[in-house]
């Protein structure tokens, strides 16, 4: 038996696997940013899912960048309080069992290039754009090896005359800090949507440079009914477009909110 789970830093959702090709319904609950407080709440809720059954395997999604061992958070901007603590080695020695850390978006991208809107393509690069900005690409199903992992959220782009951190351009943590309202709220047809998809389009292209995927899938509650249309980020990334003969697909994510979960499996199935 397996657990795999995502921890955001709003919610957390968490699910048990018996084969590793799925999973039964997951449970979720909101994140304790305390660690202490966080780690006997997922430790309480793994035992409950696993009935007294030993659990082989787990496989967890953290916000941020994680330590070079990959067994601690290093910086997790909107889970601080979970920086530098011993995340894998509390979970085994609580739950008897082995577990595997990997980047929240890495494991959603992970689940995408499998067993959602990326399945088929062999180079794929996931991007969310939600509270925060990130992204993963990934080759032959497997994530790219790294360092650091990868917070292609953080790149600059350079506009009126100063560079500007593409999480601070149009995530959603932007416009709460800019318009003081929830994303939702500015309307479907608000023309700061179409300034959001140039921006994206700027942010795409240099992401398509350096790593030149076959299929780029768009995720994240920026991509809802109301916020970035995909096409318009279509339309202004083959408007930029000139080093390259064509833009890759664009598509948007599969596998809704539960992402991570089959990037948890996939990941797994890896590590056997």
């Amino acid at each position: 038996m397996y657990i795999v789970a995502d921890v955001g830093s709003t919610n957390t959702r968490i699910a048990r696997s018996r084969d590793l090709e799925t999973f039964d319904e997951p449970v979720i609950y909101k994140t304790p940013h305390v660690y202490e407080e966080g780690i006997r709440t997922f430790i309480a809720h793994a035992l409950e899912l696993a009935r007294s059954e030993p659990i082989e395997y787990v496989a967890l999604g953290l916000p941020g960048a994680l330590n070079t061992d990959k067994r601690s958070l290093f910086n997790a901007p909107f889970l601080g309080g979970w920086n530098k603590y011993p995340i894998a080695e509390d979970l085994e020695n609580a739950l008897s069992t082995r577990v595997v850390l990997e980047n929240d978006t890495a494991l959603v991208g992970l689940g995408e290039a499998v067993s959602g809107a990326g399945a088929g393509a062999n180079i794929m690069v996931y991007i969310t754009v939600s509270t925060g900005i990130n992204g993963v690409r990934t080759v032959g199903g497997v994530i790219d090896p790294s360092v650091y992992g990868f917070e292609t959220g953080h790149q600059y782009l350079f506009i009126d005359n100063e560079p500007k951190d593409l999480c601070d351009l149009i995530s959603g943590t932007a416009v709460v800090e800019k318009y003081h309202i929830q994303p939702k709220e500015l309307g479907k047809g608000a023309p700061v949507w179409d300034e959001f998809a140039r921006y994206l389009a700027f942010g795409l292209h240099n992401t398509i440079l350096h790593w030149s995927p076959d299929r780029i899938v768009l995720g994240g509650s920026m991509f809802n009914e109301i916020g970035i249309s995909i096409d318009a980020v279509r339309s202004h990334l083959e408007e930029i477009m000139h080093i390259f003969p064509t833009i890759p697909v664009l598509a948007h994510s599969g596998l809704g909110d539960v992402g991570g979960l089959y990037g948890g499996l996939t990941l797994l199935k890896q590590q056997r």
